[in-house]
């Protein structure tokens, strides 16, 4: 498993998406107001796609700007009555930085 640095997290707004870039793989970083980090794949599953980073978070979920799709941010699964999911990565948060585990 690769680990891969991806953002400062002293930088990281609570409750806010930060997209990041890794090789092919557009990125949403969520920070949560406790602190914990996740990340999940920064493109909504309906067919238009809205950038999940520039959703509203209200716990642990992020809702897509676009339909307004409610989407886990702890398994990347789309809330019912929608369904789908984003692709989720793991994270690990080191020395106030952001790392993003790869297979």
């Amino acid at each position: 498993m690769r680990r891969i640095e991806v953002y400062p997290y002293s930088k990281l707004y609570e409750q806010m998406g930060q997209p990041v870039t890794v090789g092919d793989s557009n990125i949403a970083l969520f920070k949560l107001s406790n602190g914990d980090v996740h990340a999940i794949e920064n493109r909504s599953p309906h067919p238009k796609g809205g950038i999940l980073s520039e959703g509203l978070v209200s716990g642990h979920y992020v809702f897509c700007p676009l339909y307004d799709w409610k989407i886990s941010l702890l398994d990347g699964l789309v809330q019912s009555p929608d369904t789908g999911s984003v692709k989720k990565y793991e994270v690990e948060v080191e020395d106030n930085k952001v790392y993003i585990l790869l297979d």
